[in-house]
């Protein structure tokens, strides 16, 4: 194992899908030249940091992770060849508790976007009260041209690389971008055969997101699409907004993207188009949303999905509807797609997919915005219930988790919506604000040792 720290490198991420390379006329556009998410991510702490008062050095120790790993690993192929692989793991914070974070194997995996991303995960616990804090970790990988044996070499070789910078009272993975229940089921199994024998099944906490017959939660799987609908809810209710005949766009058409779709078309919500990394389409009876589900499910994309018209990028984006859940690229809504979108509310799946220009517009336009740092938090709310279900060898039945999940997405959005208000400020600065203040109690009660 290898590791180092070294300056940032601008490369940048996706949620679902990214495109390099894009030929003329395809639907994605690589902004990764220009785009410096972490510096924006920074930006956005800056702005909190003053409306808050958090002393000087505070904000200083919250710019930057506590550490930065990079380890390089050999795998063997198929072909029996042997190949050099690149992976990650920033851990941000962890004053109020183990790093958390997911792992994503992408080939635009970079050590500046995974900081963005870490620093998010720290106020995303945060503000949610869950006892974690921040970290990102991946592989900068093509999983699409990996086989299955591949993909668990791999996997298995990144976690012995990673040795004891992980566990579960320490640093706990989750899925992201490239990876699934079974990547983690992998990575846990191989973590609980480096350790003793007598304490081998106690290990079983050190990721969350696992299948459920290796230790995972009822809910999981769905669980930051349900705290975007959750958010989504909320916002009918506080503006008298009914939801039941109304119409959504989505772009990603992912985890987050499918479920967003399958539960609000519980709520009477019509989803009318949608894209990804293949292009984009359109109906306006609506999809399906369980056949368009289980399609991409089989094939991997939208892609010859009968059921909708081809359209382009710049035809989704200017596709009248009530809500828009941006669920696949960040910084995916500069100036222009804030200037041709006409919706009623923006609720953020992805993570970043507002760049700032963008969202000026859209607050200029009186556009509400969820942000992802409250709305897509879902996701690591049941990744504690996950984890805390492990630790007392536990497991809670899907009522008891969607309970508790929408009692806290809940109570998050009527604290940011509410701060927002009282402050006169947009609701992600707000849900920064009272991430901050939590932080900064916890520092100000504890200290700094020695």
């Amino acid at each position: 194992m290898t590791s180092e720290t070294r300056p940032s490198e601008p490369d940048y991420d996706s949620v679902d899908d990214v495109l390099t390379d894009r030929p003329s006329g395809a639907p994605e556009v690589d902004l990764s030249d220009r785009y410096e998410f972490f510096r924006v991510i920074q930006g956005y702490l800056d702005d909190a940091s003053k409306v808050v008062g958090l002393p000087a050095h505070l904000s200083e120790m919250l710019a930057q992770p506590k550490n930065e790993l990079i380890v390089h690993f050999p795998v063997r192929m198929d072909d029996g060849t042997m190949q050099l692989f690149k992976g990650y793991r920033i851990q941000h914070n962890n004053l109020l508790g183990p790093y958390k974070g997911g792992l994503r194997f992408h080939q635009t995996v970079s050590l500046d976007d995974l900081k963005a991303l870490a620093t998010m995960m720290t106020w995303k616990c945060a503000l949610m009260k869950i006892p974690f804090g921040g970290a990102k970790g991946g592989v900068k990988v093509d999983t699409r041209a990996l086989s299955e044996d591949e993909l668990m070499r791999v996997t298995r070789r990144f976690t012995h690389a990673l040795g004891n910078n992980i566990g579960p009272n320490y640093d706990i993975p989750a899925p992201d971008v490239g990876t699934s229940g079974q990547v983690m089921v992998w990575i846990m199994d191989t973590y609980m055969n480096q350790v003793g024998h007598a304490a081998k099944n106690a290990q079983r906490a050190v990721v969350t997101g696992k299948t459920l017959t290796c230790g995972g939660s009822p809910g999981r799987e769905k669980a930051t699409a349900q705290g975007v609908v959750h958010c989504i809810t909320e916002w009918a209710k506080d503006n008298r907004f009914d939801l039941e005949g109304k119409t959504a766009i989505i772009q990603g058409f992912g985890n987050v993207g499918s479920f967003s779709a399958l539960l609000l078309s519980k709520l009477g919500v019509s989803t009318i188009a949608t894209g990804d990394h293949t292009g984009y389409m359109r109906t306006t009876e609506g999809f399906n949303a369980h056949k368009l589900s289980e399609y991409v499910k089989r094939n991997g994309s939208i892609a010859g999905y009968e059921g909708g018209k081809s359209i382009s990028r710049e035809e989704f984006f200017a596709t009248k509807a009530d809500l828009f859940i941006p669920a696949a690229l960040e910084n995916q809504i500069g100036a222009a797609e804030a200037k041709a979108l006409d919706v009623k509310l923006i609720a953020e799946g992805a993570n970043g997919p507002c760049n700032p220009e963008g969202e000026k517009i859209l607050v200029e336009r009186g556009i509400p915005i969820i942000p992802d740092v409250l709305a897509n938090s879902g996701g690591v709310t049941v990744s504690y219930y996950e984890w805390v279900q492990n630790l007392r060898s536990e497991t809670w039945d899907l009522d008891e988790v969607d309970r508790r999940l929408e009692k806290t997405m809940r109570d998050a959005y009527q604290r940011v919506f509410t701060y927002a208000r009282e402050k006169d400020i947009t609701p992600r600065v707000a849900a920064y604000c009272l991430a901050l203040e939590h932080l900064g109690q916890a520092y100000a009660e504890r200290g700094i040792f020695p």
